[in-house]
């Protein structure tokens, strides 16, 4: 599986801001903040989201400490997506959020 660190993140998004970012926690988690580019689509919802997802992109999936962003990139991955799961998740997140409006 491909992974990155929420630091290395930061760094690719400071750099390309259109970044594919999805947060995959529940919206009461999400509520407290979010990487300001991320959609916001929670782990039970990615089946019936995929036909948003473009095959051709690449994506990078993050929760609030990696283990569910993980099995949503085992997921995607055995689908023919491309992507890449934040290893550390929010709770190592330092860079800026967006709170719930």
């Amino acid at each position: 599986m491909n992974q990155i660190t929420s630091a290395d993140l930061a760094a690719k998004i400071a750099v390309n801001q259109s970044l594919n970012i999805i947060d995959v926690r529940e919206s009461h988690e999400v509520a407290v903040g979010k990487i300001p580019t991320a959609r916001h689509v929670p782990m039970n919802h990615i089946p019936a989201y995929l036909d948003q997802l473009d095959p051709n992109q690449h994506y990078y999936v993050i929760c609030r400490s990696g283990k569910r962003s993980g099995q949503v990139v085992e997921y995607l991955t055995e689908l023919g997506y491309q992507a890449t799961n934040v290893a550390d998740g929010m709770l190592a997140w330092t860079g800026d959020i967006k709170k719930a409006e």
